[in-house]
């Protein structure tokens, strides 16, 4: 088929020859003829049908294994970038999450570095080893809190880490705090 239609001229002239040869004896001179329609059979139809969504298919598969490796080359250069300037993973962390956020979601998960929790932990462990300074945790270790560490001793420990006065006070509100109006008010 791809050398009919490659050859069409070609074969035009061979079919003209032909005909002319065999209509001489009846003094028929043809002039030209032209091969408008070719019907292939129905299965070769399918093959070839099968044959072109094939290739298709290979076509797709190799241009998303470019796409693929590409965006391969891409992330391990953003990751040579990214451990030069370790601020920079904050930073498209939190854009992450503001795009997150554009999207109506009814549910955003937030996941947070365990780096912030590590003042926290370690206060907790000082306070638990009665003031002495034991750090259990290394710049490569996860944090890992002894057995013995209680809620309440977190608990004091995050307090002191924010700021927040310790004791039964911190957990009443101020004294000095108006309340708040009980009945929404008088309208009349």
């Amino acid at each position: 088929l791809d050398e009919i239609l490659a050859e069409r001229d070609h074969v035009n002239e061979v079919v003209r020859n032909l005909m002319d040869e065999a209509t001489d004896a009846w003094g028929i001179d043809v002039v030209g003829v032209e091969v408008k329609d070719i019907d292939l059979p129905k299965e070769m139809k399918r093959a070839m049908a099968r044959q072109a969504e094939a290739e298709r298919e290979r076509r797709g598969k190799v241009i998303a294994a470019e796409g693929e490796f590409q965006a391969a080359a891409k992330l391990a250069k953003a990751a040579e970038m990214m451990e030069a300037f370790p601020i920079a993973i904050q930073l498209r962390f939190l854009q992450t999450v503001v795009e997150i956020a554009a999207e109506n979601n009814s549910t955003t998960i937030f996941p947070v570095p365990m780096d912030l929790f590590r003042p926290i932990i370690e206060a907790g462990i000082k306070a638990d080893a009665g003031g002495k300074r034991a750090s259990l945790l290394s710049a490569d270790e996860e944090p890992a809190l002894p057995g013995t560490t209680s809620r309440a001793v977190l608990e004091e420990a995050a307090k002191a880490f924010l700021g927040v006065p310790s004791g039964t006070a911190s957990d009443s509100p101020p004294e000095n705090t108006p309340a708040a109006p009980e009945g929404g008010g008088d309208d009349g």
